[in-house]
């Protein structure tokens, strides 16, 4: 049975580095393996990263050594059962902002008894020649993140924390400012007042805490980490491009 290292890490709480895919191009996990992430998140919530396009991605992750994980566009059993299917190790579940949204991610991901999933043979069970151990992987080492992006949310963070099942949370960090009328003013103390609350619960909880540090200046990340945000997502395949192609041309017309 295939391991998820990315579980262990997560259950030992140490520190642990991905990216964001938004450009759906098999190649693009490729080039960005030598950079050294743990994991890769393929975002199929802003993005127009389809489920067509998703298979190829998730094999090319794999393939370059990282652990393939899945943003989903929204908490719906039969995408979540969909992409499980294709071989993601994970899933991120947009917009949970109750107990009853982190159990029915959890139930999504997980088959019976734990889950109420569908059972299928595809990609993830081996094409049915791996079904068995497949149920004993999933039980095991799959992964379920909640996300963290609104007031509801942190209103309702215990309840949503003490959900069996949430291996890690991460916080949107731009919806939830926006859902506290500061879109994307992370220095606004209301938005400051509910990362705090957020990062309360979570070491009352004992869960892994993620942010998605979405610039891709380092000090940034490193910021967020020195925090406690041990899950770190550190920029995106399109800010990387852009902002190494505007440094250098800028760099160039200046000689």
């Amino acid at each position: 049975m295939k391991k998820n290292p990315l579980k262990k890490i997560l259950s030992e709480k140490r520190q642990t580095y991905g990216s964001w895919i938004t450009i759906p191009d098999p190649l693009i996990p490729e080039i960005l393996a030598p950079a050294g992430f743990d994991w890769l998140v393929v975002d199929m919530e802003h993005s127009s990263i389809e489920l067509r396009d998703l298979l190829i991605l998730i094999i090319s992750i794999e393939a370059n050594n990282m652990v393939p994980l899945v943003r989903v566009g929204e908490n719906n059993p039969n995408l979540i059962k969909r992409v499980m299917d294709a071989g993601a190790y994970g899933v991120i579940v947009p917009n949970v902002c109750n107990k009853g949204d982190a159990e029915a991610a959890v139930n999504s991901v997980k088959y019976p008894p734990i889950g109420t999933r569908g059972v299928g043979l595809y990609r993830a069970q081996g094409f049915g020649r791996n079904f068995e151990a497949y149920k004993k992987w999933l039980a095991e080492e799959s992964i379920v993140i909640v996300q963290i992006e609104h007031i509801d949310a942190v209103n309702n963070i215990d309840e949503i924390f003490s959900t069996p099942g949430i291996d890690a949370f991460m916080i949107g960090p731009y919806d939830l400012s926006g859902s506290l009328g500061k879109p994307g003013d992370f220095e606004a103390p209301e938005v400051k007042d509910a990362l705090e609350k957020v990062m309360d619960a979570a070491r009352r909880h004992n869960i892994p805490a993620g942010f998605h540090s979405v610039s891709s200046d380092p000090e940034e990340a490193r910021k967020r980490c020195e925090q406690g945000y041990q899950f770190l997502a550190f920029s995106l395949d399109s800010i990387f491009l852009g902002d190494a192609a505007c440094r250098a041309m800028s760099k160039l017309k200046a000689l």
